[in-house]
């Protein structure tokens, strides 16, 4: 497989159909192969991280949110595939607060809150996919896992930059499934073997097929565990940006499920 990541790469960059063949005739590699084996990175089995938040208004104002991050891989136990928790650290005033949310394979995620001045934690419901996360330019829908045959992958040509092999693949939802967007462009850096490719683009156009917005990622390599290191999402619509920046990240901690609960989030993750 190491080999016809390579081939692939030699292919797409010299304008040829994405079809490879070995002496043993290995089968096609496709779009729709990209996608799976390029987006799935390992992310390790949990997670600790500082994350910091800026939003950017279209007049270069800032306002600056700081959390301690919790996140662990749930594999589907219980039906939950995941769980996060997010612990306010700035701003001042808002120190103390906490957001936790679970995310559940085929229906929506609960989410709950904790204010420390009502001392009390509320459910809070997901009533849009489409709802802004954290008052950014990602979706709901953006930060959760979308399943590989709910888009048609489509390889749309490759180039070369900063000697890197580059193949765009666009992704257009199919009947029946969540269309916040009438597509999606991603690009992908393809490497020697399918252990470090990856995604550093994802263009989103609205559903009347403009471009609404322009997101980066930039990662960071923890043992075999990727995190992201920097996202950058512009929405050229409104000129607004979000900055997600990534530190003192450490992985597969062993995380106790009671960090995720509501109990945990009225004690600041104490």
């Amino acid at each position: 497989m190491r080999k016809t990541g390579v081939i692939l790469a030699v292919a797409l960059s010299a304008g040829l159909a994405p079809t490879i063949s070995t002496a043993q005739e290995a089968p096609q590699i496709t779009a729709r192969d990209i996608v799976q084996k390029c987006d799935a990175r390992y992310p390790g089995e949990d997670q600790q991280t500082r994350l910091k938040i800026t939003l950017r208004d279209r007049d270069a104002n800032d306002k600056v949110n700081i959390y301690r991050r919790y996140w662990k891989d749930f594999k589907g136990r219980d039906g939950i595939t995941e769980k996060m928790v997010l612990f306010t650290e700035y701003p001042p005033d808002a120190q103390g607060s906490a957001f936790m949310r679970w995310a559940y394979t085929g229906k929506n995620a609960e989410q709950w809150i904790y204010l420390p001045a009502l001392k009390k934690t509320r459910r809070v419901s997901v009533r849009d996919p489409g709802d802004s996360f954290l008052g950014s330019d990602l979706t709901y829908a953006d930060i959760s896992p979308r399943g590989l045959d709910e888009d048609d992958h489509t390889v749309l040509g490759a180039e070369e930059h900063d000697g890197q092999k580059i193949i765009n693949i666009k992704s257009v939802p199919r009947p029946g499934t969540l269309q916040l967007y009438s597509h999606v462009v991603s690009q992908y850096v393809m490497t020697n073997n399918w252990d470090d490719c990856h995604k550093q683009q994802i263009d989103y156009y609205d559903p009347k097929g403009e471009l609404l917005k322009q997101q980066s990622i930039k990662w960071q390599r923890i043992d075999d565990a990727w995190l992201w290191s920097e996202v950058n999402v512009h929405n050229v619509q409104t000129n607004h940006r979000s900055i997600f920046e990534v530190s003192e990240a450490k992985v597969n901690i062993g995380l106790s499920d009671d960090v995720f609960s509501e109990r945990n989030l009225t004690r600041g993750g104490r």
